[in-house]
C-alpha cells in the first residue's frame, strides 16, 4: 500500500514538473476594457463610497467597453454572469448569461489574449470582424 502511495505521488510531482509555468496560470483577466487605452478617462471612473469603478455618462461616445469581474462581466446597459470559461493557449472561450433591462441571452465570447493589457474579440461568423480592447489603470 505505501509503495502504491509512492508510486502515485512520484507521478503526479513527475507530471506537474513538465507542465510550463504557462498552462499552469490561468490568464488575470479582471478589469475595466476599453477599445482605446486613450480612452479610458471617458469611457470609466471611480465613484461612490466604496470607490468602485463603474461607467460615464457617456461612454458609448467615446468606444465603450465592459468590467471583467470574478464571475461576471458588466457592460453600460447589461450584466452578464459567466457561466463557462476555457482557456487553450492565448485563446479564451466565455460563455455567459446576460440579463438587459427588456430580456435574457445567452453570449459566447471568443477572446485572444495579445499581451497582459490588449485582448481581441472575434465574431465567428463574420470574417474579419473582431474587436480590440485595452485594460484600463484607473
Amino acid at each position: 500500500m505505501i509503495a502504491l502511495r509512492t508510486l502515485v505521488l512520484t507521478a503526479i510531482v513527475t507530471g506537474s514538473a513538465l507542465l510550463s509555468p504557462r498552462e499552469l496560470i490561468a490568464f488575470e483577466f479582471t478589469g475595466a476594457w476599453a477599445t482605446s487605452a486613450d480612452q479610458c478617462v471617458k469611457v470609466f471612473a471611480r465613484k461612490g463610497r466604496a470607490n468602485q469603478v463603474n461607467f460615464t455618462n457617456f461612454s458609448g461616445v467615446y468606444g465603450g467597453g465592459f468590467i471583467a469581474e470574478a464571475n461576471r462581466l458588466r457592460g453600460k446597459f447589461e450584466n452578464c454572469l459567466i457561466k463557462s470559461r476555457k482557456e487553450s493557449g492565448q485563446n479564451i472561450n466565455l460563455v455567459v448569461a446576460c440579463a438587459s433591462g427588456i430580456m435574457l441571452s445567452n453570449v459566447q465570447f471568443f477572446l485572444t489574449v495579445i499581451d497582459d493589457n490588449t485582448i481581441s474579440r472575434e465574431f465567428p461568423g463574420m470574417e474579419g470582424m473582431e474587436v480590440t480592447y485595452h485594460r484600463c489603470q484607473l
